[in-house]
């Protein structure tokens, strides 16, 4: 029974993605194959005011922005502040939760206008002092995406993009269900043990469980301050982390690791500090 929940979990996860994974690649096909190069350059410039439309965006409750952003960053299409900005502004399964449990609405809008703000500025500031992830290198964007799926991009854009899609999808699933097996052998309630309402302890391990790629990680952690047992503080570190699926479509087709562990590491600093000012300001 629980490795049919797994998987159901595992393909209602997946299958809501799929639509913005398939804009996504075909934008990143159109882009790299039906423009000049005065374009591009032209998308590179404005994409200097990205981490702006990346928080307002990700904060929209829906997961398949973090995907599309992670998509668009390995191609090169967005920067590593506009990346962090979406991540750390991404709502996931919190909003539903949040609702269904009659949670007021200045509350819920409050904890999204915290994440928004805070993941414009982070993200701008990504981009001031870490310039090198924004390099075009060899080998990375769609064209090494190409490379390493033998796609045959130059006769057909949909198909190539399809065919991106698929094999995205198909590692997506694959993860999921393996993550929905694991958080179900751990249980919510065990995760409760944890110290959540110690200051900065709290905001670590939630941090950590927001690292977790799949929705269970900011169910488990809006659960859990909604039965008193994280702080506030703790609650948005988790949150600010959490970015969905997004990490896994990073790992996929971003083709330097280095990278992806500091876009990582970056990701969970930010996330833990905005935490940590949420429970020292006391804005929630």
């Amino acid at each position: 029974m629980i490795i049919w929940d797994a998987v159901v979990d595992g393909i209602l996860d997946t299958v809501k993605l799929v639509p913005f994974l398939l804009i996504t690649y075909l934008l990143m096909e159109y882009i790299e194959h039906r423009t000049s190069d005065k374009t591009r350059s032209m998308i590179r410039k404005a994409d200097r005011m990205g981490p702006l439309f990346g928080g307002v965006l990700g904060a929209l409750p829906q997961c398949g922005f973090s995907a599309a952003a992670a998509s668009l960053y390995a191609g090169r299409v967005i920067t590593a502040g506009t990346l962090i900005a979406v991540f750390l502004s991404t709502s996931d399964e919190m909003l539903p939760i949040f609702l269904s449990n009659h949670v007021e609405l200045s509350l819920i809008g409050k904890i999204l206008l915290i994440k928004a703000c805070y993941g414009i500025l982070a993200g701008f500031l990504v981009d001031f002092l870490f310039r090198r992830l924004n390099l075009r290198k060899i080998g990375v964007g769609i064209h090494g995406l190409c490379e390493a799926e033998h796609c045959d991009c130059e006769q057909s854009i949909f198909r190539s993009a399809l065919k991106h899609t698929l094999n995205i999808t198909l590692f997506i699933f694959v993860i999921s269900v393996v993550l929905n097996l694991v958080v179900e052998g751990i249980g919510t309630s065990n995760l409760q043990h944890l110290v959540f309402n110690k200051p900065v302890i709290g905001e670590i391990l939630a941090g950590l469980i927001g690292l977790i790629p799949n929705c269970a990680a900011s169910v488990a952690l809006t659960t859990m301050y909604l039965d008193g047992a994280m702080s506030a503080g703790a609650m948005m570190a988790g949150l600010m982390v959490g970015a969905g699926v997004g990490l896994l479509v990073l790992l996929r087709t971003n083709r330097s690791r280095k990278e992806t562990l500091q876009i990582t590491a970056i990701l969970y600093a930010a996330g833990v500090l905005g935490g940590l000012l949420t429970g020292a300001l006391h804005l929630l």
